[in-house]
């Protein structure tokens, strides 16, 4: 199993300490980019995939630990999409 796959057993889990990079590093595995919004954008981060999906973001501070409303969201996105499957 490698690191990627680690991974997404680890955020299907529903884990209270996934972090800000391991989601970066999971959107990234589905070809999502980060949109940089210039200087007002703030903690708001937001992601585009080729198919043009968007998912918008708040980058927590000031650590860097998501929150259990955010995971979810995050996973609803991801199988609404066809990147994730009920597992």
């Amino acid at each position: 199993m490698g690191k990627t796959d680690k991974l997404l057993k680890r955020l299907l889990s529903n884990p209270k300490d996934f972090t800000w990079n391991e989601l970066v590093s999971i959107l990234t595995y589905f070809g999502y980019k980060e949109v940089k919004t210039g200087k007002t954008g703030g903690s708001r981060r937001k992601f585009v995939d080729n198919g043009n999906n968007i998912m918008s973001l708040h980058k927590p501070h000031p650590g860097n630990i998501l929150k259990s409303y955010q995971l979810k969201d995050i996973l609803i996105h991801l199988k609404e999409r066809g990147k994730l499957n009920d597992e």
